[in-house]
């Protein structure tokens, strides 16, 4: 039976969306996730919320328990998990408000835990394929949701995750231009690398909200800017999963 995970999730705890709501405390070996798993369904399918940064947006990207994230919705039976997340652009192409199905990316991270194997079992070492991190069902399934309700999107992308909680210098935001990257932020490569290792099929939705700090002629981002965006534009990656979501049963 399909159960999709919902990670980010914001609009989606709306009761008229989500049906039966309920929360659930979990527990896991690597301690407790962000937020209790919020249940429920949504067009007939079971769902499990989990707010990445805390409910009240509380946890720092670097301190996002990822391994706990990931292994809760697993173990509470999740065959499918779809990310939300805003992101800086950097690209021209890429406008402010954008959705992005993002198919690749980079890990510019310093101080994540990103595996679930801290130690090999004698004769077992796990090294795991990530050659295309983002499962293509998912993926195409969000890209026909997006073609179907006309929001402006780009059917690839790769994001590059930084540590955080700083904005990027604009050397850096260039640099990342150079390195490949279309869009910026604090938070997919590692929770993206253990659903891997978890084998929990993984996509992302992610949200232009600025253009980071490599534009001269645009002010560089901050805090209030990726808020403003967001919250103008949240209902168009509410209904894309929403859409999406009985595309995957």
């Amino acid at each position: 039976m399909t159960k999709v995970g919902i990670i980010g999730g914001s609009g989606l705890d709306n009761p008229s969306l989500l049906h039966n709501a309920r929360d659930v405390e979990a527990d896991t070996p690597f301690g407790a996730p962000s937020s209790p798993l919020k249940m429920g369904t949504i067009g007939g399918v079971e769902v499990a919320l989990l707010a990445r940064h805390g409910r009240q947006h509380t946890v720092t990207p670097t301190h996002v328990n990822n391994r706990a994230n990931i292994w809760a919705l697993k173990a509470c039976g999740c065959t499918h998990i779809i990310a939300s997340t805003a992101v800086g652009s950097l690209r021209d192409h890429i406008k402010r408000g954008d959705l992005v199905i993002v198919d690749q990316f980079i890990d510019f991270t310093r101080f994540r835990a990103c595996t679930f194997h801290d130690v090999f079992e004698p004769g077992h070492a796990a090294h795991t394929a990530m050659a295309d991190p983002f499962d293509k069902t998912i993926r195409a399934a969000l890209v026909a949701s997006a073609e179907a309700l006309g929001v402006p999107f780009h059917a690839t992308g790769t994001v590059i995750t930084i540590e955080g909680p700083r904005f990027s210098t604009r050397a850096e935001s260039r640099m990342y231009r150079i390195w490949g990257a279309d869009i910026v932020n604090m938070s997919i490569a590692p929770e993206a690398a253990l659903a891997n290792e978890a084998r929990v099929p993984y996509a992302a939705v992610a949200m232009s909200t600025d253009y980071d700090s490599w534009k001269e002629d645009e002010a560089p981002v901050t805090w209030e800017m990726i808020l403003e965006i967001f919250h103008g534009n949240v209902e168009n990656i509410t209904r894309l999963i929403v859409n999406t979501i009985p595309r995957l049963v």
